[in-house]
């Protein structure tokens, strides 16, 4: 088991007990600050009561009768004389009260005081626990009703919580509810023997009711709360785990965009153009080179569009290291209409189009390469022939695709790529902002 699943039981665990100790020990102090309302209750109809004397007859369904000597009648109740184990035969002397709903003739056994001749104490018949255990065994039944709700309702490990989840967890709850409700264990006042609610004369206990449904709306409650705090968190975990690929992302691009085998090339051209003593290309060269490798990295991790003029400021720079490392093997056809310098695209978007072009294609003195670049059609495009290796790199597609995927986030459309035997064809949308 997982240390979140423990900790999420072990907390779980600590809820139910404080609910049942809430839903217990606050009627608990009801009774203790007002006790008269409880004894009120049973005295309010205190002069109806009346002492009886008789011998039981008990019948063959159940309930029974008691016969005074003058031939009066009271009625025992089936569960009385189940309860107190009583039989036909037995002298009993007690207090009776009306019959509910029956006339205020009719009397009915409510207390036994004398049983055969001798004093009656329903306790001894029923072994009854005291009240540190009745309260110890109410206890432990909500923390038991409120630990089965808790596990209903609060979200798994990776789970994010939704109003349908919800609303069938609450529905499963209810009936869970409405289970322990009548399951309930309760004190019958007349005999002290614990009974459960469906076991009682009455079916509505509103104290026992009370008791589960404070318990469900604090779970409930408790429920959404809970997973509200934990879908932010696992929003700010997603968010964390965003930015950790974002910043990978970046990397790679960056690693991929500042080969060692691109950086190296530039080295030998430049040591070229300084062993030739040349040191006006040199120059030009070394500033063509930090341009080239301060505007890569200005803009490897830079989400917003650069303008047209600004990417073709960077394909000078970078072409001109290719001009200079393939001298006049290597041509590069610009051709941009003016009314394009000021529309948007994704930075470096020119460069994987190049740098593929020429690792991908034979550039000879007696056959020289043409890369042309210009715009028609609101697009900016990068096309070449196409001339195969004798022995063809197998490329990775990781630039075109990072490409792909940076116009679907940036512009929201895609990239044409057009590829015929004889040529290969890019086609990259550019934005108007103006517009």
């Amino acid at each position: 088991m997982s240390v979140w699943r423990t900790s999420s039981w072990l907390s779980f665990a600590l809820l139910a007990l404080a609910i049942s100790l809430v839903v217990n020990f606050s009627y608990l102090l009801l009774l203790v600050v007002n006790p008269s309302e409880t004894n009120a209750r049973h005295n309010s109809n205190a002069e109806d009561v009346k002492k009886v004397s008789g011998r039981l007859s008990v019948s063959v369904d159940g309930y029974g009768y008691l016969v005074s000597e003058s031939g009066d009648s009271i009625y025992v109740e089936r569960r009385s004389i189940r309860w107190l184990e009583l039989k036909t035969g037995d002298v009993i002397e007690g207090e009776a009260s009306p019959q509910e709903g029956y006339e205020r003739g009719h009397l009915s056994l409510k207390k036994i005081l004398v049983y055969n001749g001798a004093p009656f104490d329903s306790t001894i018949r029923y072994d009854r626990p005291g009240r540190t255990q009745e309260m110890l065994f109410q206890i432990l039944y909500y923390i038991l009703v409120a630990f089965i709700l808790l596990s209903v309702n609060l979200p798994r490990s990776r789970q994010l919580p939704s109003w349908k989840l919800f609303a069938q967890r609450a529905t499963i709850s209810i009936i869970i509810t409405v289970v322990a409700y009548f399951l309930a264990p309760v004190v019958n006042y007349r005999t002290g023997e614990t009974i459960l609610v469906y076991q009682g004369r009455h079916l509505i206990d509103f104290v026992v009711m009370l008791k589960c449904l404070f318990t469900l709306v604090v779970i409930l409650l408790y429920s959404q709360i809970y997973a509200l705090v934990y879908q932010r968190q696992q929003m700010g975990l997603e968010n964390e785990q965003l930015k950790n690929e974002n910043l990978t992302t970046r990397y790679n691009m960056l690693v991929s965009q500042i080969n060692p085998h691109f950086f190296f090339n530039s080295l030998n051209s430049l040591s070229m153009l300084v062993r030739e003593k040349d040191d006006k290309r040199a120059l030009e060269y070394i500033n063509q080179l930090s341009y080239t490798f301060r505007y890569i990295t200005q803009n490897s991790n830079n989400s917003e569009l650069v303008a047209l003029s600004e990417e073709m400021h960077f394909a000078d720079a970078y072409c001109y290291l290719f001009r200079i490392r393939y001298a006049d093997k290597i041509f590069f056809d610009v051709a941009i209409d003016e009314k394009y310098m000021d529309w948007r695209l994704p930075a470096l978007s020119l460069q994987p189009l190049i740098g593929n072009a020429v690792k991908h294609n034979t550039i000879t003195a007696k056959n020289p390469f043409h890369i042309r670049i210009y715009t028609e059609n609101d697009y900016l495009i990068v096309a070449n022939e196409r001339r195969p290796l004798l022995e063809e790199q197998i490329g990775t597609g990781t630039g075109l695709e990072n490409l792909r995927n940076r116009y679907n986030l940036m512009l929201g459309c895609d990239i044409e790529v057009v590829q015929t035997e004889k040529e290969f064809m890019v086609k990259l949308p550019l934005k108007n902002m103006v517009a």
